[in-house]
């Protein structure tokens, strides 16, 4: 639903407040009266000023992919929503409850690949990642934009399109994390959930707006989300017509607009960001599925999903969409930028 303008006028001064706390906090690193460590790896982060849905796991899945054939690369992530807490070291025994929906997507992609671990402080996450590899060089840092306690080499910013920060506020009236000018802090900024073919003088006035917050000359990508072919549950790519959408994510509208545009969407069902699936979920999800009907989720989502469906023999009616992060004509020039940061350590 949308929000009402009255309301959004009536948070402001509490956004006010929120963005005042968090500009005393940044002020505090900035001096270095709170201390940000140093750690032995390269340290790129993947951040956000927006609350939630900008984008981060496919930026974060693209990073690993071009780095781990290059160094011993390892992402290290919060781990939000999992049932543990402390440094966990994905394996064969981790789960989403574990690890967390987005982390245990990482490895399931990577585990030959790529270290992947999860701890709430990121400095202590580095030290035992380092621990158990010694070798590794460098550590991708998913969603630690404003978690200043590590310090970053390379810190990237991403920026929705459908919700740019430029034009947002503070939480509650808005849904930034701290004010617009930490921005500053970034070394690029991708805008990420681009439409297809956005005009160059879209372009031009969306990076003169970033720019009013960022450093001078700092590079401003462009991005799209692709979709790719959908899987069934049960391995392997599957036609889908009719479908049932379910979602677990911040922002399920253009999964959701994907879905609508491609296939004939029966039903959707929307769950918070991070849930928790239970059997029972499972139950009401099949509950009337016509037999021509698929569940389609995100990946996010199936990560989560899968064990309580194939526990319940349901698999071959479940099936996910991959989504990858796809920069068009900034591909070369953002691998040439990513790879020039991180060349004087490998």
């Amino acid at each position: 639903m949308k929000e009402l303008p009255w309301i959004k006028n009536a948070l402001l001064p509490l956004s006010w407040i929120y963005g005042a706390v968090t500009d005393v906090r940044n002020f505090l690193f900035d001096k270095g009266i709170l201390r940000s460590e140093k750690v032995l790896q390269k340290v790129i982060v993947v951040g956000n000023l927006t609350v939630g849905g900008t984008g981060k796991t496919p930026v974060i899945e693209y990073l690993a992919r071009h780095f781990a054939p290059k160094a011993p690369t390892a992402i290290l992530s919060r781990g939000y929503g999992r049932l543990t807490k402390g440094f966990h070291l994905a394996d064969n025994s981790s789960s989403a409850d574990t690890i967390g929906d987005e982390p245990f997507q990482f490895y399931s992609k990577f585990q030959n690949e790529v270290v992947v671990a999860v701890c709430e402080k990121r400095v202590e996450g580095a030290e035992r990642i380092l621990n158990f590899y010694p070798k590794n060089k460098l550590l991708l840092l998913d969603d630690a934009f404003q978690h200043r306690a590590i310090q970053r080499d390379v810190n990237i910013l991403l920026n929705d399109y459908n919700r740019p920060f430029y034009e947002d506020h503070p939480f509650p009236a808005g849904r930034l994390r701290e004010r617009r000018h930490g921005a500053r802090r970034a070394d690029a900024v991708i805008v990420t959930k681009c439409p297809a073919n956005l005009p160059v003088s879209e372009k031009e006035y969306i990076m003169e707006n970033i720019r009013r917050y960022t450093r001078p000359g700092v590079p401003v990508f462009f991005a799209t989300t692709r979709y790719d072919v959908p899987q069934s549950y049960e391995g392997g790519a599957v036609e889908l017509k009719n479908v049932k959408m379910v979602a677990g994510i911040a922002n399920p509208q253009p999964f959701a607009a994907y879905l609508t545009t491609r296939f004939s969407v029966t039903d959707q069902k929307v769950f918070p960001d991070h849930h928790n699936y239970t059997p029972s979920d499972v139950e009401d999800l099949i509950k009337n599925l016509k037999n021509d009907t698929f569940v389609v989720t995100t990946e996010k989502d199936m990560v989560k999903l899968k064990p309580l469906v194939v526990a319940k023999g349901c698999a071959a009616r479940f099936a996910y969409v991959p989504v990858s992060v796809d920069f068009g004509d900034d591909e070369q020039a953002f691998a040439q930028w990513v790879t020039s940061q991180t060349t004087d350590r490998f």
